[in-house]
């Protein structure tokens, strides 16, 4: 129902099998798209590339979003509420006092729960991020896992701005979305959520870092997230 609306192929099932004896979980069989993640992958522009990522976004968020999934644990309440973190990312900031601006983070969190989505909701894929964008060519060709996909707020999907966007490629990002001002508040929430907690686990459990946010297909690290997050907050408030 999705694929067929939008500008960009995204996974199409082949076989969908049920749990059994032999193997406990749900499990399914994908179409194979011809690619390489955008973290891996040479891009010819980022800029580019940041711009056809928002024009397949808007098209996502103009589906009829009718009997879609509502935001829930299923999906880390991607596309719902930010407050549903506040304890969370609260104590992450607190913990962090001492190597972040936590003055500035704290503002950041609150302005992000000022604001709710107050439109009917839309689709949001909930997880968009470098490792699942396909790009061949040097071009977007593809996006994949839609495992977090539910009906609701959009600004979940904006973390990309300042996870792999450099300044070119952030502000072509933010003009061909054309959202309002609250909605990249609580992106900036979700962004500042991702990189405190991330930190903050990785300091009491002494995880690399680096291998982290790799994973995560992040071009800059938790620290450095929090400091773009921040200097972005700035600039509004100036």
């Amino acid at each position: 129902m999705l694929a067929r609306q939008l500008p960009l192929p995204i996974p199409a099932p082949v076989a969908i099998g049920r749990p059994d004896v032999d193997f406990p979980r749900a499990w399914s069989i994908y179409r194979w798209i011809e690619g390489e993640p955008a973290s891996q992958a040479p891009i010819a522009s980022l800029a580019a590339l940041a711009s056809q990522l928002a024009g397949f976004l808007l098209a996502l968020y103009a589906i009829d979003p009718g009997g879609g999934p509502p935001p829930g644990a299923h999906n880390f309440w991607r596309g719902g509420p930010l407050r549903t973190y506040d304890a969370q990312a609260r104590g992450s900031i607190r913990r962090l006092a001492d190597d972040i601006d936590a003055d500035t983070a704290t503002a950041v969190w609150d302005a992000a729960l000022t604001s709710t989505w107050d439109r009917s909701p839309v689709w949001v894929h909930g997880d968009v991020a470098a490792s699942n964008l396909i790009v061949a060519g040097g071009r977007l060709t593809a996006v994949i896992d839609f495992g977090c996909a539910a009906v609701g707020d959009p600004a979940c999907d904006l973390v990309f701005a300042w996870t792999f966007c450099t300044d070119d490629a952030r502000t072509s990002f933010r003009d061909t979305l054309a959202l309002d001002d609250a909605t990249w508040a609580r992106a900036r929430g979700w962004a500042l959520w991702k990189a405190v907690i991330t930190l903050a686990q990785a300091q009491q459990a002494h995880l690399d870092l680096d291998a982290t946010t790799h994973r995560f297909g992040w071009r800059t690290g938790a620290r450095e997230l929090v400091d773009l997050v921040l200097d972005d907050h700035r600039g509004v408030a100036a």
